[in-house]
């Protein structure tokens, strides 16, 4: 049974598409997850399942989600191994110029398009850099996020599929998470 995490976009943003976490836990285990854990505010489940079929389990979550809260959010689904790779693979790892906390990794909700590269450099930046790597998008806000004009919606449109991403250390925390129940069972 492998150990999966669940990344929501866009919700407990100001006061839209507000979920309690207790009720984001209960949402998961009444789907038949177990050893169910969130973390933080912004959406980030930790969960045990009983398949390896990511995209079905993700479209679970996602209808449970339209039906119970009455708003849809979408949802990418990640096992450890993923989380793994995914930091292995970090363009940025070693560069003593890039803080955890302004590098962030999108993980996409499917494949992106064919022509994902050209159109994420096309994007007009300052201070950022954006490299795609498989299902991620590593990108580098030098200024910090909320200084940029590089927007989700611009990454949605380059890669062809809709993306959430979360700082280098929140994905730190989520496989740190996940490992301990690798471990536990």
């Amino acid at each position: 049974m492998p150990v999966a995490v669940a990344l929501l976009r866009g919700i407990n943003l100001l006061k839209h598409k507000r979920i309690k976490m207790d009720q984001l836990r209960a949402l998961h285990e009444s789907l038949g997850f177990r050893d169910v854990e969130t973390y933080i505010q912004s959406g980030n489940v930790v969960f045990t399942l009983k398949t390896t079929q990511l995209k079905k389990a993700a479209a679970r979550i996602e209808a449970a989600i339209e039906e119970q809260c009455g708003f849809s959010a979408p949802v990418t689904l990640r096992t450890a191994d993923d989380l793994r790779q995914a930091l292995a693979a970090n363009p940025f790892a070693g560069r003593k110029d890039v803080e955890h906390a302004k590098l962030l990794i999108g993980f996409l909700g499917a494949e992106p398009s064919s022509d994902c590269a050209q159109k994420l450099a096309a994007i007009k930046v300052v201070r950022e850099e954006i490299h795609q790597v498989g299902r991620e998008l590593f990108i580098h806000f030098a200024d910090g996020v909320g200084n940029s004009k590089v927007s989700t919606a611009q990454l949605d449109r380059a890669a062809g599929v809709f993306c959430t991403a979360r700082n280098l250390n929140t994905v730190l925390k989520l496989l740190e998470l996940a490992e301990a129940k690798e471990r536990a069972r």
